[in-house]
């Protein structure tokens, strides 16, 4: 089973990140993951991701998004967490503005891992005490290892 802290880098955890828009932050996701991703371009993984949004919003509630989508040549699933600087509306289903992301890209075929994933994230976001302290980091180092304790249940 792939968990979170295999998926996510502490160069993926920013704080701070500028809001705007739904679509401004979607584009900053888009090239933070396709810069490390060689193979793959920022403004395909962007297109990905605002196809996968007119689905339905990824807006989950209590301020939280969890964008994520499948991605044509991504061959192992890779995870990004942002904490917003100002909260912007991404159509969440409680109306309430996002400021915190947790990012999902998935390979094409990957369904049960891409469900066993957004399953962990979503379960461990529903907690009102690991969101608090997410919201409460100053560093994107900080925001990684607030992750990573609250995935190895410290």
């Amino acid at each position: 089973m792939i968990r979170i802290e295999n998926i996510l880098t502490p160069g993926r955890a920013l704080v701070g990140v500028p809001g705007g828009s739904k679509k401004r932050v979607l584009e900053q996701i888009a090239k933070v993951l396709g810069g490390d991703l060689p193979d793959l371009d920022s403004q395909a993984i962007f297109e990905s991701f605002i196809a996968r949004e007119k689905l339905g919003s990824t807006g989950f509630g209590n301020g939280i998004a969890i964008p994520h989508c499948r991605m044509p040549g991504c061959t192992s699933p890779l995870s990004a967490v942002l904490r917003l600087d100002t909260p912007v509306d991404f159509d969440a289903i409680d109306g309430a503005p996002v400021d915190l992301l947790f990012v999902l890209l998935v390979p094409e075929a990957a369904t049960d891992e891409h469900l066993e994933l957004l399953r962990q994230i979503a379960s461990m976001l529903d907690r009102e005490e690991v969101r608090e302290r997410l919201r409460g980091t100053t560093s994107g180092q900080e925001l990684y290892q607030a992750v990573m304790d609250i995935q190895n249940g410290r």
